[in-house]
C-alpha cells in the first residue's frame, strides 16, 4: 500500500511560508502546489518552532512565531496531532538518532502511512520512513 499523504518536516514548513524561498527543490516546491494526496505538518512543529527561536536557533523568524496559527491556517495543510500512540512509537524505535522532533516525525510518519518530505540526512537512516526530497 502506498502513502496517503506527505508530512512536511519543521524545515521544509519553514521553508515553504517564505515568499521566495530557494531552498526547496523544484519537485518540492511542484508537490507543494499540485499534490492530490494531503499535505501534513505535524503539531510538534509548532513547538520545535517556538523552542529553537526561543534558544536563537532561529532568527529571523519572529513573524512565524508570533503569528503561527494564522500562517499555519492560510497554508492549507492538515494539522497532525500528537497521540500516545505517535509518541510510544517514538521512544520505542531501534533509531541512534536522538533528535526528538525527528523521532516524533519518524513515528508519525510511520504510523500514519505518510511520505516525510525531508532535506535532513538522518532519515536515511530510518528505512521505516518514506522520504522524499
Amino acid at each position: 500500500m502506498g502513502t496517503i499523504g506527505y508530512l512536511l518536516d519543521t524545515h521544509v514548513f519553514l521553508w515553504a511560508i517564505e515568499e521566495h524561498s530557494s531552498k526547496l527543490n523544484d519537485k518540492v516546491k511542484n508537490l507543494l502546489l499540485t499534490a492530490d494526496e494531503p499535505i501534513f505538518v505535524s503539531s510538534i512543529s509548532a513547538y520545535e518552532i517556538t523552542i529553537k527561536h526561543r534558544l536563537g536557533k532561529l532568527p529571523g523568524y519572529d513573524n512565524v512565531v508570533y503569528h503561527y496559527i494564522q500562517i499555519f491556517d492560510s497554508f492549507g495543510a492538515y494539522e497532525l496531532p500528537l497521540t500516545s500512540h505517535h509518541n510510544h512509537f517514538a521512544g520505542s524505535l531501534d533509531w541512534s538518532h536522538r533528535d526528538p522532533f525527528d523521532r516524533m516525525l519518524a513515528a508519525q510518519a510511520h504510523l500514519e502511512n505518510l511520505t516525510l518530505i525531508t532535506n535532513d540526512a538522518a532519515f536515511r537512516t530510518a528505512p521505516w520512513v518514506s522520504v522524499l526530497w
